[in-house]
């Protein structure tokens, strides 16, 4: 206690940021969890979502539209309480599309894909928020890379390539790992401390998103290479 309060004020103030930062993303993943694991053990719901192609990709076309107007919610008019609230819808829809894996993949392989995944995020995390080198130029990488990979991985949709697929998803995996540290040094940067409570609310949960997809992306990259799916 007599530590924290020998730093001043502006350290103290930015790791509540953080908290809030790391609070939001936690209450995202949360969400998109229990989700995903409700509508997997209620067959007529996953038949719904899962088996029904149109509904299915209408999820996913709606949640990147979710995405793109959360991307620049500190920017926009929107209220912080309407952004939070976005951010947790969206999260709860990502749930439903997610539930596909729990069909797929067995339990105790999602449970361990997780951890390993949990690991490694908060190691490169924390990397991101100490570290005093500037990470912009790996983040434009990662950026090029992750562009690279989605147009790969859309072309592959047609041909089927399993050593394609391999190499899209461990460079999924080291795309992701760089963007966890770069979005989580950008994060820290951008509190300024001057904010208001509404500034700072939307900032927040601007910075939850991106840690979040990182997140995501990282799980399912590593769920691909080290889960056992179902018989």
């Amino acid at each position: 206690m007599a530590s924290e309060l020998a730093l001043p004020q502006v350290v103290l103030e930015e790791r509540h940021f953080m908290t809030q930062v790391f609070g939001w993303m936690s209450a995202g993943l949360a969400l998109t969890g229990g989700v995903a694991a409700f509508v997997a053990s209620t067959p007529a719901l996953a038949q719904i979502v899962v088996q029904n192609r149109l509904v299915f990709f209408g999820l996913i076309i709606f949640q990147l539209i979710l995405v793109f107007r959360l991307a620049g919610v500190v920017q926009s008019a929107m209220s912080a309480s309407a952004a939070t609230a976005l951010f947790l819808f969206y999260a709860a829809l990502n749930g439903l599309t997610l539930s596909v894996i729990f069909l797929a993949y067995t339990n105790s392989s999602i449970a361990t894909a997780f951890f390993v995944t949990g690991g490694t995020f908060g190691v490169m995390s924390l990397y991101g928020y100490f570290t005093k080198a500037d990470l912009t130029g790996l983040g434009h990488m990662c950026f090029m890379g992750l562009i690279g990979l989605i147009l790969a991985s859309v072309v592959n949709m047609w041909f089927r390539n399993p050593t394609v697929m391999w190499i899209t998803t461990y460079a999924g995996v080291l795309i992701f790992i760089g963007l966890t540290a770069y979005d989580s040094q950008k994060i820290k940067e951008m509190f300024r401390g001057d904010e208001d409570a509404e500034q700072e609310q939307k900032e927040s949960i601007s910075g939850a998103l991106a840690l979040y997809l990182d997140f995501i992306n990282l799980f399912l990259s590593i769920l691909q290479i080290m889960g056992r799916r179902r018989e």
